[in-house]
């Protein structure tokens, strides 16, 4: 123990340096917040350190906000926003705009007759199908593949990409200060003026993803029966990435109107950090961010989870490496325990001297990993509190599932030690400096906290709850939560296959 608190004593007074440079009172100076007239929110942070900066869009809707019917369309239109704009990733958009217009008339055609369930006409379907083909064969001689990337990456741009969660979807790169206008011009040009050319291509990428994250993955599949057990009513119970009938079917009719309503500029945040000054940069993004059209705020889910009552469970049974997973629902972000989840997640899963590693991987030698996690699968709604473990061999998901129960029930029982407390703190303290170390993580931190508090500041004040966390209000929480009434658990359990699928597998 005393080796413990020496070592939480040592890394608490080589942070202090770090964070007195990292305080609320520097930050404050060097960052500037602008809303537009459109509503978008505009968020500059100074750190000229060397000439380059990072930015994050974040789009507050993600999976989550999949229409009924379209579920994986948010992630579908986070593939879509690389494909250029009316004037970026074509020949002759006047000529493509046409024949987009004509696939989507082809498609419209094909699909009504494909959905019949009765009467559906085999020779007409086949002739559609042609029609669609062609339609999308004319619309893909105007396209120039990749170019959006392309202009990014010639002028500098690394580490292109973009996320789809349940609850926003987001936009970052890393550039040199001196192509800041370009990249306002580029990312203000694909959320205003997005064109979804390739769609159904991109469609069975998205589909193929599908099939290799879920399908293919015995541990996907019993995540995504995991949460559709754990959630009757909320969309975190539907799968992120889609099902795969509604993904087979979508239409770029129906990302245009999720676009049209989500990606407003009142549901967005930009935020951009590195070399640049807010007296100069701010004019730039005023320009190019500004001239988005407005549009109405997307109105707040209504849907709320009811109150679960019984035990849930799932289980597959295949020839496949066991797991355990369990979850217990939670309040969302906003609930004044959240940073008693976090304590939780902390005593559970941070490292090698976590309870569980040490009980289930180290002691007790009968999984080969183990760790619990909050707000999955997200935090913007009320979510679970998981914990996971895998068995090594000759070891059953059961001995897990006890082992597990008999450490809630300790944190039920007991009052965690000073030394756990304090090393809690003095990390939650670490991780948060350590995610704004880099201009990428603090655009990310600021566009978040931003979106999630309606003030960046509040990333701040998250170190003032994490003080605050007592060994009671532990205790406290951990009774509320971990409850069998509230509970919903997945196995994996090893199944020898039978003759007739071991032979069908062999023959594949």
């Amino acid at each position: 123990m005393f080796h413990r608190m020496k070592a939480a004593l040592v890394a608490a007074v080589l942070l202090a340096g770090f964070a007195q440079a990292q305080d609320l009172a520097s930050f404050e100076k060097r960052t500037t917040v602008k809303v537009l007239p459109n509503g978008l929110t505009l968020i500059v942070c100074e750190r000229p350190e060397a000439p380059v900066f990072s930015f994050y869009t974040l789009v507050d809707a993600g999976s989550a906000n999949d229409p009924d019917g379209a579920s994986g369309l948010a992630h579908m239109f986070e593939h879509m926003a690389f494909k250029g704009t009316n004037e970026i990733g074509t020949t002759n958009y006047t000529a493509e705009k046409a024949a987009l217009e004509k696939v989507e008339q082809a498609y419209a055609a094909y699909n009504l007759e494909q959905r019949k369930l009765v009467g559906q006409d085999p020779a007409k379907l086949s002739q559609l199908k042609a029609a669609f083909d062609a339609a999308v064969k004319d619309a893909q001689q105007y396209v120039i593949p990749n170019q959006f990337s392309e202009i990014a990456e010639k002028s500098g741009a690394v580490g292109l990409n973009a996320s789809t969660s349940e609850d926003k979807t987001d936009y970052f790169w890393s550039m040199p200060s001196n192509r800041l206008e370009l990249w306002a011009y580029l990312e203000s040009s694909r959320i205003a003026e997005p064109v979804l050319r390739e769609f159904y291509k991109e469609r069975d990428v998205v589909q193929e993803e599908r099939r290799m994250r879920i399908d293919s993955a015995p541990i996907g599949r019993m995540v995504e029966q995991f949460l559709a057990a754990a959630y009757t009513a909320h969309p975190y119970g539907r799968s992120g990435v889609g099902w795969e009938s509604e993904i087979s079917q979508v239409t770029a009719t129906e990302a245009e109107d999720f676009h049209k309503k989500y990606y407003v500029p009142a549901n967005i945040v930009v935020a951009v950090v590195g070399d640049v000054k807010a007296s100069d940069t701010m004019p730039v993004l005023e320009k190019y961010f500004g001239r988005i059209p407005a549009g109405p705020k997307p109105p707040e889910m209504t849907t709320i989870e009811p109150k679960q009552f019984a035990e849930r469970t799932v289980t597959i049974r295949e020839a496949t490496q066991p797991f355990y997973l369990e979850g217990y629902h939670r309040p969302d972000y906003r609930d004044k325990d959240d940073a008693v989840y976090d304590a939780v997640t902390d005593l559970f899963s941070n490292g090698r001297t976590a309870r569980l590693y040490r009980s289930l991987v180290r002691d007790q030698k009968i999984a080969a990993a183990a760790a619990g996690f909050s707000g999955f699968p997200g935090e913007k709604y009320p979510g679970l509190f998981a914990v996971y473990a895998v068995p090594i061999p000759g070891k059953t998901p059961a001995q897990l599932r006890d082992a597990i129960h008999k450490e809630l029930d300790r944190l039920k029982n007991e009052d965690v030690s000073d030394a756990e407390l304090a090393m809690f703190k003095t990390r939650a303290r670490a991780d948060l400096l350590r995610g704004l170390a880099s201009n990428q993580g603090l655009a990310q931190q600021l566009a978040d906290y931003q979106t999630r508090y309606g003030d960046w500041r509040q990333l701040f004040r998250q170190l003032e709850a994490y003080d605050k966390v007592t060994k009671a209000d532990i205790r406290r929480v951990a009774n509320q939560l971990f409850v069998e009434s509230n509970r919903t658990s997945a196995t994996i359990e090893f199944a020898r296959p039978t003759p007739a699928a071991a032979s069908k597998g062999g023959a594949q």
